[in-house]
């Protein structure tokens, strides 16, 4: 997966290299062609006033002439071979009297254009075609990257192809019964004919509900990963804009996209985000999320399950989604994504623990315990808190107390090991905490005590730490 993406960044870049490259090129040719222009459209020789031209004519000064257009002359003077002998003059006004002169006076006369219009002409065209150049390298690049700017209205989904998603619910650590609930929307997928002979309705969508980092992605990912089918990624923050009409836009794209790649899984996260109750914004009815809202409860009614087409979607906050996404039909099944209990945080641990060069004195089992109320993205903090601890300290392994530093670290804060404490404060915290040690070892319900330390954390001046049975 690095190798491609790193081939794609290369691509991109030299496509943009590329761009860039012939904006450069085009500047130059237009700055030569001007180069040109002025060179050629500049007069040689020395300026010569016309009455003094007129004079010299008559006196047979003067050699030969070219007449370039009504008003401009260049000659040459008779006695004069060189570079000086070459001049140039305007004619301020029409002289009738100016032919006859140069023929009494055996002025060798020539005409015509020298090729001047020519570079006129591409002087004047030019900006038109440099522009129109630029104009057809930005249409490209927003064909070629998908522009924003003109691609308002396309889903932003990422989608995963079947074989490219390594997850699966051997990755999920606990969470039983979530897992349970999902395996028949696998089933379902793997084997539809199972369910419909039994003339079975398949819900259409699923809706985890459960606290932030709990795993609600990495289960539908792992649906995905057992039933290896596509699955579309997206976040509802992402269908809605501030132009009218691009969230319902994006919503009937991803569907469509759906349909297309049939079996899938559509995943929205943070559904929350534009599945707010309809009526509680500023906008009333005309609001963008709530047309965003209406759109997508049209499309959960225009499609069957038997199209193959499933939808999970993930929040945390159930109570504020509009009852309409929730009725029997759409969201009519919720499996709730719980935090994970000792066992579950252990197998987490372990999950996540065998990435990392573990020392085996390291007990999973207590930092387990020590750990009530983590998630399991927190859990996987702690473990890289600690291998970045390790590799602070030059270690070959992570320890147990790397994962000590790393779990006060995450659930206290930062020793402030600098902090310059007054005496009376001091003796004050210590006296405080060994009220709290004294507790612990009295109280025959109390959790028993892990650590007492009066070293500053975050705003706290000492700290008594229990651990869990």
């Amino acid at each position: 997966m690095a190798d491609h993406n790193s081939g794609n960044n290369l691509h991109g870049s030299n496509k943009k290299q590329g761009r860039w490259g012939l904006f450069f090129f085009l500047v130059a040719m237009f700055f030569f062609v001007f180069f040109l222009i002025t060179t050629n459209t500049a007069p040689r020789g020395n300026e010569m006033a016309y009455t003094e031209f007129v004079s010299r004519v008559s006196q047979g000064q003067v050699d030969s002439v070219r007449i370039i257009d009504q008003t401009r002359i260049r000659g040459v003077l008779r006695d004069i071979r060189t570079e000086d002998g070459l001049f140039y003059t305007f004619i301020p006004y029409t002289d009738p009297s100016l032919m006859p002169l140069l023929e009494e006076n055996r002025v060798r006369v020539t005409g015509g254009e020298t090729g001047v219009s020519l570079w006129m002409y591409i002087l004047q065209f030019a900006p038109t075609l440099l522009l129109l150049v630029f104009v057809i390298l930005m249409i490209r690049q927003s064909q070629g990257q998908g522009n924003r700017a003109f691609q308002f209205g396309k889903s932003q989904a990422r989608r995963y192809e079947q074989g490219n998603k390594n997850i699966t619910f051997n990755d999920v650590a606990g969470q039983e019964e979530a897992k349970h609930e999902l395996q028949e929307v696998v089933e379902f997928l793997k084997n539809p004919q199972k369910f419909v002979k039994m003339g079975a309705r398949i819900p259409k969508g699923v809706l985890l509900v459960g606290m932030p980092g709990t795993g609600k992605t990495m289960l539908a990912r792992a649906v995905a990963g057992e039933a290896d089918v596509a699955f579309f990624n997206i976040s509802g923050s992402d269908f809605v804009e501030m132009f009218v009409g691009v969230g319902a836009s994006r919503v009937r794209d991803l569907f469509e996209q759906g349909r297309k790649s049939a079996p899938c899984i559509i995943f929205i996260d943070e559904l929350d985000a534009v599945g707010r109750t309809r009526g509680a914004g500023y906008g009333g009815g005309h609001d963008e999320r709530e047309q965003t809202l209406n759109q997508m409860l049209v499309e959960m009614d225009g499609f069957d399950t038997k199209d193959g087409v499933i939808i999970l979607a993930a929040t945390n906050r159930p109570d504020v989604l509009d009852p309409a996404l929730l009725r029997p039909g759409r969201f009519d099944r919720q499996v709730v994504v719980a935090m994970p209990d000792i066992r579950e945080r252990e197998a987490i641990l372990r999950i996540h623990a065998s990435k990392i060069p573990l020392d085996s004195t390291v007990d999973l089992q207590r930092f387990a315990r020590a750990t009530p109320g983590m998630s399991g993205a927190d859990l996987a903090n702690l473990v890289n808190e600690a291998a970045l601890y390790a590799a602070r300290k030059d270690k070959e392994t992570v320890e147990s107390p790397d994962f000590e530093e790393a779990r006060d670290k995450i659930l206290m804060g930062v020793a402030r090991k600098s902090m310059v404490m007054p005496e009376k404060d001091r003796r004050m915290t210590a006296v405080h905490e060994s009220g709290h040690a004294l507790l612990h070892y009295y109280l025959k319900n109390a959790d028993p005590l892990h650590k007492v330390t009066i070293i500053p954390r975050g705003q706290a001046l000492g700290l008594a730490v229990s651990l869990p049975e």
